[in-house]
């Protein structure tokens, strides 16, 4: 991955060769845990809830709708702050800091779902024991997705700030193959366990983040950072008395003006966020699709660790292909072989054999998508606002994912639960992800290509 004696440089901060693998290990150390909490909190809550005997309706809605609401509104409004924060400790770490005890605490009070719903049952008895074990997980669904929406954006912009560039890919390819290590521990020996032991694996997920986050926090540094932008100035004049509501709506509009005002940057998010969006049928509905075809959660489970494996074998291979032939083009190549697998898969689906082989291709390829486009952000948005602009992509994909959620799981239960529509679905979700691809691609070379590629800069 590196070359000795080399000199490797991120903004003001420099690393010899051993400086650069340390960097990588602790970013690495707290890439685990934060995996194993991606990777063990989606399929428990899945899991969780669907014994509360909700509706795919009302599964869309809590478990994919509403977060993505709350992505609307906290990670724009982090993601701008942290870009024009200076401070002692950088401008990614104590926000970092700050998010960790909700995600932690959140997955505490999910895991106590049962214990502490039926408590408030047995203290409200006119309130349904379901009804009371639902409030409880909400809660805690809601204090974790405060955290992780506040701190998504944050992670890979500290990456974006201290990993020198030339090794963006395969650093990102790393971050894929801890992730793959955390989902193959989770399928292998832990989601089987999880409609009888949530509390203990949920404790201990939570625990492992807390003491994960923290040693980044503490052992990753941050360089020096050019000034932030002055503020907009307020209408009236300066001697205008600033209030905070003033101040925070003059930054909100700075915000939608500087993210959306360019239209090469609109077509990047939309690009961006459709193709994740193609993912999603398969991905919220796979457990509920394998219970209908009477799989056990122990054999779903052995699909999920091939797939996990056969992504781990190839994915710093991936890195190096990103970086070699630049992630929009390894991105494309990945989207038109996913939309030939989901229309084949809609063809073939009939029972539970099928479902074991195409579910594991729909892993390997979708995750190769992932892992070759993972600096595509690094690679296209402008360096000083990263963050701002990831936030500002969220923003789409949220918008997206708060309709396709609630329209997937409404029009499932139409359909009986006829789960195959979710790889037709799918795939006509990635025809319309390739043809923004091949659109934002035909900006990036008007504007200096692999050659003198320079972001256009807002106003």
């Amino acid at each position: 991955m590196t070359a000795p004696g080399k000199i490797w440089r991120a903004g003001t901060l420099t690393y010899t060769t051993g400086g650069l693998v340390l960097l990588c290990f602790w970013l690495l150390w707290g890439d685990f845990p934060w995996a194993m909490k991606d990777r063990a909190v989606g399929p428990s809550a899945t899991l969780l809830i669907k014994q509360l005997g909700v509706s795919d309706f009302l599964y869309g809605l809590i478990i994919v709708g509403f977060p993505n609401f709350t992505n609307t509104f906290l990670s724009p409004a982090i993601s701008y702050i942290s870009d024009r924060h200076r401070g002692r400790w950088g401008r990614r770490i104590p926000f970092l800091l700050f998010t960790t005890p909700f995600i932690v605490f959140g997955i505490y009070l999910m895991g106590l779902t049962h214990l502490l719903g039926g408590w408030l049952h047995e203290g409200i008895p006119a309130l349904p024991e379901h009804h009371a074990k639902l409030i409880v997980f909400c809660i805690g669904w809601i204090l974790l997705d405060f955290g992780a929406t506040l701190s998504a954006s944050l992670f890979n912009a500290l990456a974006n700030d201290v990993v020198p560039k030339e090794v963006l890919g395969r650093f990102f390819a790393l971050f894929r193959m801890v992730s793959l290590a955390a989902g193959m521990i989770y399928n292998a020996w832990l989601i089987n366990k999880v409609e009888n032991h949530a509390l203990e694996i949920l404790f201990g997920v939570g625990t492992f983040y807390g003491i994960g986050l923290l040693s980044l926090c503490w052992k990753v540094k941050e360089g020096e950072y050019p000034p932030p932008e002055a503020e907009p100035p307020l209408p009236g004049g300066a001697g205008k008395k600033r209030t905070l509501l003033l101040r925070v709506a003059h930054s909100a509009a700075d915000y939608l003006r500087q993210s959306f005002s360019l239209p090469y940057y609109r077509w990047y998010m939309a690009a961006s966020a459709v193709a994740s969006l193609a993912f999603t049928p398969v991905n919220f509905f796979s457990i509920q699709y394998a219970q209908k075809l009477n799989l056990g959660m122990d054999r779903y489970g052995i699909y999920l660790v091939i797939t996990y494996c056969c992504s781990l074998v190839i994915s710093f291979t991936l890195g190096i292909l990103s970086d070699r032939f630049h992630p929009l083009r390894t991105g494309l190549a990945a989207l038109i072989l996913y939309a030939v697998l989901m229309f084949a898969s809609f063809a073939l689906m009939a029972d539970a054999v099928y479902f074991g082989v195409l579910f594991i291709l729909h892993g390997v390829v979708s995750g190769s998508f992932f892992t070759l486009t993972a600096s595509l952000g690094s690679r296209l948005l402008p360096h000083g606002l990263f963050a701002q602009f990831s936030s500002a992509g969220g923003i789409v994909f949220a918008a997206g994912s708060m309709v396709m959620g609630p329209a997937l799981g409404k029009t499932l239960d139409l359909l009986h639960q006829d789960y195959r529509y979710v790889f037709l679905i799918g795939g006509f979700v990635t025809v319309a992800a390739i043809g923004l691809f091949v659109k934002i691609y035909h900006n990036y070379l008007e504007h200096g290509g692999d050659q003198g590629y320079r972001p256009p800069m807002p106003e």
